[in-house]
Parts: C-alpha cells; structure tokens; sequence
C-alpha cells in the first residue's frame, strides 16, 4: 500500500534491530495480533464493492487483539487470503494514533503520525508526517523517537526512521533530525534478560528510493 510522503533527499535513517531501542530484552509487540479480527467505531461507514475497500470517518476508534488506533478517517481492505490494510489519517492539523502491546512484559509501544498505514500481510506499521514513537512500561514513559517517517516490521524487528524534512512531510523534531530519547536500562531488566543473548544494532541498511512512497 503506497503511502502519500514523496521521496525523501537526502535520507537519514536509523536501523535498529529492537523497536525503540530496546537492546536488553527480546521480547516484541503481540504476533497474534495479526491473526485477530479487526473491529471498527465510527461515525459513518461507506462501502465500495468495485474497489473492496470500506471508509469510516468520524471518531474512528480501531481494535485489533492488543492493537488500538484512533484518527478521524480510516480506509481498509481485505485481500483475497484475508490480509487486512488500513490507512488511518488523524483530524486537520492534528495526528493519527496506534498502540500495542509488547509481548510478554508489561510493555507497550505508542505511535502518532498524520497518516498510520497497517499492512497485516507484511505485519508493518508506518507512521508518515510528524512522526512519533515512545515505549512506555504500564504508564511510564521509557524511550522515545522523533521524525518525519517511522516504519515497524514487527516480523524482522527492524525499525527505520527517516528524519529529513521534505515538502507535506514535516518531522516531529526540530531541524528535520531524528531525535531519539533512551531511558536507563533497570537492574532488574538487565537482571530478567542476562540469561538472553543481548540484541545488537545493526549498520543501517541502503532501502529502494522508492520505499518512501
């Protein structure tokens, strides 16, 4: 499913092998969530047989197993083999929201952009213009990260985050940065995952020019 950022030049991305920087402990957002129903609050529903794809507008509320979303305007559709996508686009001037839980801690992962894609047949999210990420354990906020493009594969546990600025596709940090905010690790997560090999980081990764899109 496209996205509306144009081509970011030049891009400045930053691979990580955990999400948001979780190095220590190797536990993910939920895998089942993908195997779960999709179910949709709104305001109005408009059904397009021709093209497959229904609209809700209006307070869309989304759950998805562990996954929540909310924006004004959401888009979705279901392929033959019954793969979900979704394009979820916050009200004017304010952003779209998704959240999910880790698996296995008390952990979520929350993100905000105008525009949230979900790709259930790759188990992708991305998150365009003004783009926000944040790791929370129960309310508490943990680490957090800023730019103009965040994208999530929950399969490969690979983030990527774009921080050039580029024309309708602003970034949450000043400057068009990526901006990254990382918590210290507690002695009893350090302790809780010592019998783990620690996740490494790996150099970043040269993605299709066109992956932006």
């Amino acid at each position: 499913m496209k996205s509306s950022v144009p081509p970011f030049a030049p891009r400045l991305r930053l691979l990580c092998a955990t999400l948001l920087l979780g190095l220590a402990a190797p536990a993910w957002a939920e895998r089942a969530d993908r195997d779960k129903p999709m179910n949709i609050e709104a305001d109005a529903l408009r059904y397009e047989e021709q093209k497959q794809q229904s609209t809700f507008t209006g307070k869309v509320l989304v759950t998805k197993g562990t996954i929540v979303m909310r924006g004004a305007r959401l888009e979705v559709r279901q392929d033959s083999a019954g793969n979900q996508f979704g394009t979820l686009s916050g009200e004017p001037g304010k952003r779209a929201f998704f959240r999910q839980k880790r698996e296995g801690v008390n952990e979520f992962i929350e993100g905000e952009g105008e525009t949230i894609e979900y790709d259930g047949k790759t188990d992708t999210v991305r998150l365009i213009r003004r783009a926000e990420m944040r790791r929370l354990e129960g309310a508490t906020q943990l680490d957090q990260v800023l730019g103009s493009l965040i994208v999530y594969n929950n399969r490969t546990e690979v983030y990527t985050v774009d921080g050039a600025p580029a024309a309708g596709a602003p970034s949450a940090a000043p400057g068009g940065r990526v901006r990254a905010t990382l918590a210290p690790r507690q002695a009893a997560s350090a302790a809780s995952a010592a019998s783990a090999p620690a996740l490494q980081l790996r150099p970043a990764a040269a993605l299709p020019e066109g992956s932006g899109q």
